[in-house]
């Protein structure tokens, strides 16, 4: 069976992940049929780079991915557009609706930036407030 699933490289603490398609008893780092992509975790934001032609080719003769695998390219929109391509639209509407999902995706990765940013100064004024009663009973 073929596994598209992520190979490791990068030093220590610095991962660096080559999507790659494998036979599943393959070991992690070992022998692989193809590289497919490529994810760094440690940029900000995170850095996905996919072939969509290939991963399409290789989901297509029935590799399966492993669930992080999936949620990478589920992110990049692959999965979305092969659902729609296999329930037969044509290319327009496929074209029209990723341009929509593109932007329901741009605005759903704001108001989760929005959110985390909030908590970050919801955190610095709450340490600050803890900080200025420890001076003050000093």
């Amino acid at each position: 069976m073929v596994k598209i699933r992520l190979r490791r490289a990068g030093r220590k603490k610095l991962p660096y992940y080559q999507i790659v398609a494998a036979d599943a008893r393959a070991p992690r780092d070992g022998k692989f049929l193809e590289v497919i992509g490529n994810y760094q975790p440690t940029a900000k934001p995170h850095a996905i780079t996919i072939d969509k032609e290939r991963a399409a080719y290789w989901l297509g003769v029935g590799a399966q991915p492993t669930t992080t695998v999936r949620s990478l390219i589920r992110a990049t929109g692959l999965l979305h557009e092969l659902n729609m391509k296999r329930r037969g639209q044509s290319d327009e509407e496929i074209a029209a609706e990723m341009e929509n999902w593109q932007a329901r995706e741009t605005e759903r990765k704001q108001k989760r930036l929005a959110v985390k940013t909030r908590r970050r100064q919801a955190k610095k004024t709450a340490e600050a407030e803890a900080q200025a009663q420890v001076t003050e009973g000093e």
